[in-house]
């Protein structure tokens, strides 16, 4: 196949694509041979295609089916907005997802929902997957009718949202399969799934049936640990054409926004309480240790500074490269030892969006440190962008006008000193060139996005995405 007239790096090129890899690169007119099939890209842009490094793609895909609370801005108000959802049986659960309570004037009470919602069980999952809030039938379904609050965090709260991804598995594929269009359309080309699931025999039936839209790296959790090794998957290993196996995930602190991010000093109001650590450090050397040894590179869930800081010195004890997933608030002194331990910075910039309030609250005085993004860049660390779908959505090119623009919604850039340009956002999204031998992941975009400004990268218009030289997405 021959893409013509496309613009890479001011110039106008035509590729050839040849068993899925850019064959040949040159001038209009000069590669492939006479009657070869082709597509004229008409002078857009064309860029590597796009990775969200950080996803749970079954919750994603569920959120995508359910009710949004996320505008409620008091307790009061999501109890409002789930006691007008329809629903079609009385013993049905409502799920609502997205609140953010950080800020709220009222607490989430099991009375408050019960008020609203009498009957039928209903579960309000947070906008960081780190709570959830039941009423009364919903808390009695999961066998936990003594609860004195109905708010459920961490543990407690992944099980319960565990039990309602219990969906018939023809029809989660069917919605895993909307999303993958979605994401195709937003030249996304492949995700690191990082689903609390055993997903790789979901994912092999995905593919057989036909989801083709998506590269997926599934990642592994310690629950799981000894049966990957005992199959001897190691990260990186090809199990299909589309499928390869991701990291090993651990998590060792929990979120801002539910105030168990696991931070040197107290939150604000809450005494002495600095977040709760959920892997004690020689636990978490020792799950490390077992999983790089077998070949799966570690992916620690980090937010708190204190979390950070730990989880880099088991980096350090172990002399062993990996990822660090959010890294979102960090000790001056820790920024350099990313670099210098090999341990990427995977980074979900809409996260500061959504959080630079609660933040300013309960980080106040640390913020310049949070989401330090130029910071990593400038010290020279590997960035990773990605989105924790359904935290934020599976879009790279909201999560490059984030990291751009440090602002959304018309309001002032939160600590633009943080910003990074849109080349060095882009470069943190791919993970292929535009170059001979590489493999023909692409998209083609109607601006130059490394001169858009952050509300136009926010919005940028997909003309078409390719997977291996195909198309998955074909506005043309």
């Amino acid at each position: 196949m021959i893409l013509s007239n496309a613009r890479l790096a001011g110039e106008l090129v035509d590729l050839r694509i040849e068993g899925g890899v850019i064959a040949e690169i040159g001038g209009p007119g000069e590669v492939g041979n006479p009657g070869e099939s082709g597509t004229d890209l008409g002078g857009r842009w064309i860029l590597p295609g796009l990775w969200d490094e950080h996803v749970h793609m079954s919750q994603w895909a569920m959120s995508r089916q359910r009710f949004d609370v996320s505008a409620a801005a008091s307790a009061v108000e999501a109890a409002a907005i789930a006691g007008r959802q329809p629903s079609s049986r009385a013993d049905a659960v409502l799920v609502g997802v997205g609140f953010r309570d950080g800020l709220w004037p009222d607490a989430p009470t099991r009375d408050l929902l019960d008020a609203t919602v009498p009957a039928a069980p209903v579960v309000l999952i947070s906008g960081d997957l780190h709570a959830c809030w039941l009423n009364s039938a919903a808390l009695l379904r999961f066998g936990l009718a003594d609860h004195p609050t109905g708010v459920l965090r961490e543990d407690e709260c992944f099980a319960v949202v565990g039990a309602l991804d219990d969906v018939p598995d023809a029809l989660l594929d069917d919605w895993v399969a909307d999303a993958g269009r979605a994401a195709a359309a937003r030249g996304v080309v492949g995700i690191v799934d990082l689903e609390m699931t055993w997903s790789f025999e979901n994912w092999r039936r995905r593919m057989a049936e036909g989801f083709d839209w998506l590269r997926v790296r599934a990642g592994v959790y310690p629950q799981y640990l000894d049966r990957a090794i005992a199959e001897g998957l190691r990260t990186g290993d090809k199990l299909g054409q589309l499928l390869e196996v991701g990291p090993f995930k651990i998590i060792t602190d929990g979120s801002l926004n539910t105030r168990t991010a696991y931070c040197v000093d107290p939150y604000p109001g809450m005494g002495d309480d600095r977040g709760l650590l959920t892997v004690e450090p020689e636990a978490l050397v020792d799950w490390m240790r077992r999983a790089s040894a077998a070949g799966l590179v570690p992916a620690v869930h980090a937010i708190g500074d204190a979390a950070n800081s730990l989880a880099l010195d088991a980096f350090e004890s172990l002399g062993i490269a990996g990822r660090m997933e959010h890294a979102q608030l960090l000790c001056a002194a820790d920024v350099p030892r990313f670099a210098a331990l090999g341990v990427a910075a995977s980074v979900q910039p809409e996260h500061a969006m959504d959080d630079r309030d609660v933040a300013d609250l309960y980080w106040a005085g640390r913020t310049g440190r949070s989401f330090a993004l130029a910071s990593l860049s400038a010290a020279g660390a590997e960035l990773l962008m990605g989105s924790d779908a359904p935290v934020a959505p599976l879009d790279p090119w909201v999560t490059a006008a984030a990291a751009v623009g440090r602002a959304r919604d018309g309001r002032e850039p939160w600590h633009p000193e943080q910003s990074i340009s849109a080349g060095v956002a882009i470069a943190s999204s791919v993970r292929t060139l535009v170059a001979v031998g590489e493999v023909a992941d692409l998209a083609a975009v109607e601006l130059d996005p490394l001169a858009a400004t952050a509300g136009q990268l926010r919005e940028m218009p997909v003309a078409a995405t390719l997977l291996g030289g195909r198309f998955t997405h074909n506005a043309l």
